[in-house]
C-alpha cells in the first residue's frame, strides 16, 4: 500500500526547497514521507538548494538579551500567540504553554568584548557574541551580521566531516555533474560545496553584510580581530 501523503507534508516540504506542488508530493511518495530525505532527494536532482532542516519551532515569542560588563544573557521565550509574548509576566494566570527555547550565558575575558543585537521590531531573532579585539561597534556589527545571515559555525575547520560529505555526495549526484566528463567533475563539486554550502554555514566564509566586496573572515582579518563564539536564536524559521 502506497504511502499517503498529506497537504500538510507537501507545503512543509516546499517551504523548505521552493519546489513545486506534484514535484514535492512525487518526492515524498519516493521516500515514504520522510522530509529529510525527499530533501535530499531533491537536491540530487538540482531542484533545491541547501536550506532549512526540517523541523517545526514555535514561531511566536520574544528574544531578550543584556550584557553588563563582562557578562551577556540572551533568551528565547516562546509562546503560542503572539499577545502573550508581549505580557509575559501574565503567563500565571493566562495558563498559556511558554516555554524557553534557548538560553545562552556568555564571558568575556581580558581583551575580549561582548556584543548582543534582536532585530526590531518584532525580537524575534536575537545574537550574542563574544570577539578579541576590535570595539564595540565592530562587535555589535557583527552581532547584526550573524543574526542576518544564520551561520552554524565560526570557521570551516569547525564543520563536522561527516556533514561535509554528505554534502559533496549530493552535490556528485546531480544530474548536470554526472553530465560532464569524470576529470572535471570533483572541480565542479569542490566548487559548489564551498559557494553553496561552506558560504551558508560558516561565518568565516559568508558574504559582509556590511561590505559585500568581502567575506566575513577577510573583513575581520583587515581589522584584527577574532570571532571567539556566538549564539543566534531565532523563532521565526
Amino acid at each position: 500500500m502506497s504511502q499517503v501523503i498529506s497537504a500538510s507534508q507537501v507545503k512543509e516540504l516546499r517551504d523548505l526547497t521552493g519546489a513545486g506542488m506534484m514535484t514535492a508530493k512525487r518526492a515524498l511518495e519516493e521516500t515514504g514521507g520522510d522530509i529529510d530525505a525527499a530533501q535530499r532527494l531533491l537536491r540530487e536532482q538540482g531542484i533545491a538548494a541547501a536550506g532549512k532542516k526540517a523541523g517545526r519551532e514555535t514561531t511566536e515569542g520574544i528574544v531578550l538579551s543584556t550584557v553588563s560588563g563582562n557578562e551577556g544573557v540572551l533568551v528565547a521565550i516562546g509562546c503560542e500567540t503572539e499577545p502573550v509574548s508581549k505580557r509575559l509576566e501574565l503567563i500565571g494566570r493566562i495558563g498559556e504553554n511558554v516555554e524557553i527555547r534557548g538560553a545562552s550565558r556568555l564571558e568575556a575575558a581580558d581583551g575580549e568584548l561582548l556584543a548582543e543585537y534582536v532585530h526590531p521590531p518584532a525580537n524575534k531573532v536575537g545574537v550574542i557574541v563574544r570577539v578579541k579585539g576590535g570595539d564595540p561597534t565592530l562587535a555589535r556589527r557583527i552581532a547584526m551580521h550573524i543574526s542576518f545571515a544564520a551561520p552554524r559555525y565560526r570557521t570551516v575547520d569547525e564543520v563536522p566531516q561527516d556533514e561535509i560529505a554528505s554534502e559533496r555526495e549530493i552535490y556528485a549526484q546531480q544530474p548536470d555533474v554526472l553530465e560532464k566528463p569524470e576529470q572535471v567533475r570533483e572541480k565542479i563539486v569542490e566548487g559548489r560545496l564551498r559557494k553553496e554550502f561552506l558560504a551558508n554555514v560558516a561565518l568565516s566564509e559568508q558574504t559582509w553584510i556590511h561590505d559585500t566586496a568581502k567575506t566575513v573572515g577577510q573583513a575581520l582579518g583587515e581589522a584584527g580581530v577574532e570571532v571567539v563564539e556566538f549564539a543566534r536564536y531565532a523563532l521565526a524559521e
